[in-house]
């Protein structure tokens, strides 16, 4: 008989051998772990496809290579020339000297026969051009590729399900819940064993599995209100020079605590967000959304700007060279539609299912930028 819990039972371990990379692969084939890691990766393929398939939202492929990365810290204004677009006349105030805002992450400049573009640290753009394809909307599951070194809550590659479809913030925050839901179901219908052999648990499934409420949600304001009462509020948050204040890590595993496992952060500072998230009714706050639980932040969504006009305000107050994405305000005003999206690390989320802490354990074949790893 199946249960919950593990008892009286030595649970796998890591073998941590990403640290040696060069016999890493040879360690892995014969680890109990990367033997679990495999078949959790693979119910996670299957059951996403078999969950946008329910809902006619179509699977579409995109190359790996972009121009117009959504983490801009140092977009190269060189890559393309000055646009023809009309509308685009804000590079004029673009200053190259200061930091484009609400980046997080540094895209991965390559060169190509010659030609400087970089490896797609998403491809929600490419999923916005998709909806116009199709209106219920499109997915994918792709390598996303960063330029920061390797920690406990990072990887250089990691895996991206990503999606959008027509609609609002509150339908996007919809789809992924059932979504999350959804991938607890069907591991514990075909992995629970192995989930076991790890984590000596299942109940963070089951209570997401068998949940029939939406999930706790609150906003950013309301967020920083609830941790002042903690005495250690101050290692929580960070003040940015331009006035506003985000919830870093451990403000967010505080949060994870308060409301029992999983809650929505909402509506953050709309210059501490990519450009691409659309304002709300104030002009100053965003129409996103953080779902945290395990290690943190695991999946994030946003509603879209809706035409061109939005897209170069927030291009402008966020310091980021607008003739990079001509293309993108073209396609909002030449096929207008509301769309929104969310995207989730697969990584990430395998770390919450087999409650760990470290991410470098959750990849098979490890990657890292500047260290040529074979195979």
């Amino acid at each position: 008989m199946q249960t919950n819990q593990c008892e009286n039972v030595e649970l796998i371990k890591p073998t941590k051998s990403w640290k040696n990379p060069d016999n890493h692969f040879l360690v892995a084939l014969t680890s109990p772990w990367y033997k679990v890691l495999v078949k959790i990766q693979n119910t996670l393929w299957k059951a996403t496809t078999d969950f946008y398939a329910e809902k006619e939202i179509d699977c579409m492929l995109f190359p790996i290579t972009t121009a117009s990365v959504s983490s801009p810290v140092e977009q190269a204004g060189d890559i393309i020339k000055q646009s023809n677009f009309d509308e685009f006349k804000y590079d004029t105030v673009y200053d190259a000297s200061q930091r484009r805002l609400g980046s997080d992450s540094s895209p991965v400049k390559i060169n190509i026969f010659g030609i400087d573009t970089y490896l797609s640290d998403s491809m929600q753009f490419m999923l916005e051009y998709g909806c116009r394809l199709n209106p219920k909307g499109c997915y994918y599951i792709m390598p996303s590729f960063r330029g920061e070194d390797p920690d406990k809550r990072h990887l250089c590659q990691f895996f991206h399900s990503e999606v959008e479809i027509a609609g609002r913030l509150d339908d996007i925050i919809k789809l992924a819940e059932e979504y999350i839901k959804y991938l607890s179901k069907a591991l514990l219908m075909h992995n629970k064993d192995e989930i076991l052999s790890i984590a000596g648990t299942t109940e963070h499934l089951e209570k997401i599995a068998n949940s029939n409420t939406r999930f706790a949600r609150v906003t950013v304001n309301e967020a920083l209100e609830i941790l002042k009462s903690e005495e250690n509020y101050e290692e929580l948050i960070e003040n940015d020079d331009l006035g506003f204040i985000t919830i870093n890590s451990k403000g967010e595993k505080k949060l994870i605590e308060i409301f029992d496992g999983i809650v929505w952060l909402t509506k953050f500072a709309h210059l501490s967000v990519p450009f691409y998230q659309a304002y709300d009714e104030t002009g100053e706050l965003a129409l996103n959304a953080d779902l945290l639980f395990g290690i943190g932040e695991t999946l994030g969504a946003g509603e879209r700007h809706f035409n061109s006009k939005q897209i170069l305000k927030a291009l402008n107050s966020h310091n980021v060279p607008s003739h990079v994405y001509e293309w993108y305000a073209k396609l909002k005003d030449i096929f207008p539609m509301q769309t929104s999206g969310f995207g989730m690390g697969i990584e990430r989320f395998i770390l919450w299912v087999l409650q760990h802490d470290d991410i470098r354990d959750c990849q098979l074949v490890p990657r890292v930028n500047g260290v040529n790893i074979i195979p």
